[in-house]
């Protein structure tokens, strides 16, 4: 039954990208109270659950000897390039909004429709990677056990949903309709290369600590920019309430 659950739990947590669409009301300003909670709780697994998950792949990393004894903070470094990395993806696809037109004037072959549609492509293949990592670590993740995987799959649910909604506002139509797909069947696909493919714990490790980064930056992007006017004691909630879930399983 355990050896079936990630797949269960990936076919999930794509209906969460197909199905979050239809709650018309997670779209508005000022931010859904429950919008708030939900990355409320997903940073509170990243602090409580999955930054310890770091320190152990920290671990698996020093007894490999793969970096130098001096880089004592190396994993952490991944979680930073984590971070780093789709906040470069944020300021791209933010710069790109004004800048489609003004490369499309400047070349002759190029529409800012076509403009528009290659940043699209970007931003949603890199969550498309993003999503497959996640899958793939429902199989082979330091969550383990019925009450890891579950929580995990929930925090992630809820990341999906959050992160959902700024693609939607980024993309409109056409994230709906391929975008929300395209994530989705990553999510399968990353949990079916993980029944597929067991690599070994270092790369695993490497992958964690990445992902801790991410996760931290797409919540907090939805989070803090004024215009959300998100709110803080709906997102302390959720980080307050989530975190007495972790602590007691």
């Amino acid at each position: 039954m355990l050896d079936a659950l990630p797949l269960v739990l990936a076919l999930t947590l794509a209906a969460v990208h197909l199905l979050a669409g239809r709650v018309r009301s997670l779209a508005v300003v000022p931010r859904n109270r429950w919008l708030s909670m939900a990355g409320g709780a997903s940073v509170a697994y990243v602090f409580v659950h999955l930054l310890p998950e770091v320190q152990q792949a920290s671990e698996t990393v020093d007894a490999r000897g793969v970096f130098p004894a001096m880089l004592d903070t190396h994993v952490y470094l991944l979680s930073l390039l984590g971070f780093a990395t789709f906040y470069g993806l944020e300021q791209f696809v933010r710069g790109s909004r004004s800048g489609g037109e003004r490369w499309a004037g400047r070349l002759d072959w190029l529409t800012e429709a076509d403009a528009d549609l290659g940043v699209f492509w970007v931003h949603c293949g890199s969550f498309a990677v993003y999503n497959t990592l996640i899958g793939y670590l429902l199989v082979h993740g330091e969550a383990t056990g019925l009450a890891s995987l579950l929580t995990y799959a929930v925090a992630m649910g809820l990341h999906f949903l959050v992160n959902d909604v700024g693609l939607r506002e980024h993309h409109g139509d056409a994230y709906h309709r391929r975008g929300r797909w395209l994530l989705a069947g990553a999510i399968v696909a990353g949990c079916g290369l993980g029944y597929a493919v067991a690599v070994d714990e270092l790369l695993v490790a490497v992958l964690v600590a990445f992902l801790a980064g991410g996760i931290i930056l797409n919540v907090i992007k939805e989070e803090l920019p004024a215009d959300r006017e998100s709110r803080f004691w709906a997102f302390a909630a959720g980080a307050a309430g989530y975190t007495l879930v972790l602590l007691a399983v």
